[in-house]
């Protein structure tokens, strides 16, 4: 019986053309205004603690990822989810923007992140003491929706248990 090495074409092929395709995209003042304001008015309805608002500014079929706990909740239902657990258990979060590029692939952010944990996050347990850390965040853009197809988050500096 003779084994040959997998082909891996159809696995990496899908990946190479979306860089080609995002690398592609051509940025127009209105593009670069349009995912500006609505990057602005997900942070706002962020900070008002909003759902709904948080909600209209992503594509039904959006997805949320917390890349070190390998964690993902997916559409708006999963979304929901996401910002409900995170703000219960952080009632008072703060996110300290640091860093943003805009560009048409979406936004990038870096933020300080400071909050109290009153509730279970992730397989982080409540401890009541204050927590303080540092996260990126991608927010990628849906061309046709011109909607946010989610968030894909790394932390740094807070203990995440891998699932």
């Amino acid at each position: 019986m003779t084994t040959s090495a997998p082909d891996t074409t159809e696995t990496t092929a899908p990946a190479h053309s979306n860089i080609r395709a995002q690398l592609r995209k051509d940025v127009t003042p209105d593009l670069y205004k349009k995912i500006r304001r609505l990057w602005i008015e997900h942070s706002i309805a962020e900070d008002a603690r909003n759902i709904p608002g948080l909600l209209a500014t992503l594509t039904p079929d959006c997805v949320y990822e917390v890349v070190q706990a390998g964690v993902k909740w997916e559409g708006h239902d999963g979304a929901a989810r996401f910002y409900t657990e995170l703000l219960t258990a952080f009632p008072d979060i703060h996110f300290d923007l640091q860093h943003i590029v805009i560009g048409p692939q979406g936004v990038w952010e870096e933020a300080h992140v400071t909050g109290t944990q009153l509730g279970k996050w992730l397989d982080m347990d409540a401890s009541g003491q204050s927590v303080e850390f540092d996260v990126t965040i991608l927010f990628p853009w849906d061309t046709e929706q011109e909607l946010f197809k989610g968030e894909r988050v790394h932390f740094f500096g807070l203990n995440l248990m891998h699932r």
